[in-house]
């Protein structure tokens, strides 16, 4: 109890009151909360500011607005034969995201240009997916490829899980909060996309422990080199240093890409 007189489990409800925060993994958002709970002696303030490093996490990507059940019901009635219409549904779909926003421009080549060492890709991880999965479409996959998809929103998860259902995809979607566990998946391919300085923000070793523990063959890892707020902040250098003494005494090959708003690190053992 804090000196206030407040519980953490008081907190963690409240929280969770809010629509907006209730569709976030319940075990990443009792962790978030569990941080801040001994910082703030009265309640509301306690909230705020779990509710504010929850929304830098995840929330602040999200458009408030979708209604996955209503999207993949408008999906499903576009006839699978009309590829065009249905590729034009998922790119629209990707502009709600900010993560996938701000890749579509250019999309189309990102993936066959960091990926064309080691296409076709039989099994892909991705890590704090967001909407990234829709983009399997521009990947360089090989047929019969299996993808496994992960991230805290569960909404957006469950789209994904009936998305994945309506293509006959194999893999799966779920929910996970990877500052408690990394999934262990043997797959040729993981992707960590924008991921590592959001999650350093909550545990200052998790990109290092994240390569420690995935066991795949290759490591696509992005770094932003703007803000949402499209403000470039020094960032570039900031994320290739950090990158760089990441990776320092790390036995990968390394390949940079550079796009426009983003940095591409492709590490294969």
């Amino acid at each position: 109890m804090s000196d206030s007189g407040f519980t953490l489990e008081e907190l963690i409800n409240a929280v969770q009151s809010s629509k907006k925060y209730s569709q976030i993994n319940s075990d990443l958002l009792a962790r978030i909360a569990a941080i801040e709970f001994p910082k703030y002696k009265d309640l509301k303030t306690a909230i705020k500011q779990t509710r504010t490093k929850i929304h830098r996490l995840t929330s602040a990507f999200q458009s408030e607005t979708n209604n996955y059940a209503q999207l993949i019901n408008d999906y499903r009635v576009i006839p699978k034969f009309d590829e065009v219409k249905r590729l034009s549904f998922l790119k629209r779909l990707m502009r709600s995201h900010a993560s996938t926003r701000e890749r579509l421009p250019f999309v189309e080549d990102f993936f066959q240009v960091t990926l064309s060492r080691i296409a076709p890709v039989g099994s892909v991880l991705d890590l704090a997916c967001g909407l990234n999965p829709l983009a399997i479409p521009f990947m360089p996959l090989s047929p019969g490829f299996s993808y496994w998809a992960c991230d805290v929103v569960e909404p957006e998860i469950d789209f994904l899980k009936a998305w994945f259902k309506e293509e006959e995809i194999e893999g799966k979607a779920f929910v996970c909060d990877l500052l408690g566990q990394i999934p262990d998946f043997n797959a040729q391919l993981c992707l960590v996309m924008k991921t590592l300085p959001i999650l350093d923000q909550i545990d200052a070793g998790f990109s290092s422990r994240l390569l420690q523990s995935l066991n795949c063959e290759h490591i696509l890892i992005t770094y932003p080199t703007k803000s949402l707020s499209g403000r470039g902040k020094g960032m570039q250098q900031t994320y290739s240093e950090h990158f760089n003494k990441l990776t320092a005494d790390q036995p990968f090959s390394i390949q940079r890409f550079d796009f426009p708003n983003e940095i591409a690190y492709l590490l294969s053992k």
